[in-house]
């Protein structure tokens, strides 16, 4: 009889992102400090975007989508992150509307399992000139629609 090496989890919806934790993201406890999860999540939302073309390479009048401000940030501290090392973040949207987008999250061990973090941010798009809300694009849209819960 052989041991097998345990399965991830399927994702019903979303993405799973690898991420690390440094050494230098511990507080003085020895624990992830709250605000890296945010960061960390920002990360992976950037990996995950680029994939789709969407980045910012300084110039915003460029930006398209990168253009967009954070309009509502929450999360939950479920349980604690007590060494650096190989995590992941689990993303998917919430909601997707014209000009804004909800999505939510999970900061979690690589297989998806156990949940360290949760929570959800609302982010608006925003024109680089007038600095008011703008329709996303057609191509962040289509992208998006895969990450929707209910899409999956």
């Amino acid at each position: 009889m052989t041991a097998e090496a345990p399965t991830a989890p399927a994702l019903a919806y979303g993405r799973l992102i690898p991420v690390t934790v440094h050494f230098d993201d511990l507080d003085a406890l020895g624990l992830l400090h709250n605000a890296r999860y945010p960061l960390m999540v920002e990360r992976a939302w950037t990996e995950l975007w680029q994939e789709h073309g969407v980045r910012f390479e300084g110039d915003w009048a460029a930006a398209g989508d990168a253009c967009n401000a954070v309009r509502e940030l929450r999360i939950t501290y479920e349980a604690p992150v007590t060494k650096p090392g190989a995590y992941a973040v689990h993303l998917w949207l919430e909601r997707l509307g014209r000009t804004g987008l909800t999505y939510g999250f999970r900061f979690c061990s690589t297989d998806g399992a156990v949940t360290y973090a949760q929570g959800t941010r609302v982010l608006v798009r925003l024109d680089p000139a007038t600095m008011r809300p703008a329709p996303w694009s057609e191509t962040l849209r289509t992208a998006g629609r895969a990450l929707l819960r209910s899409a999956g």
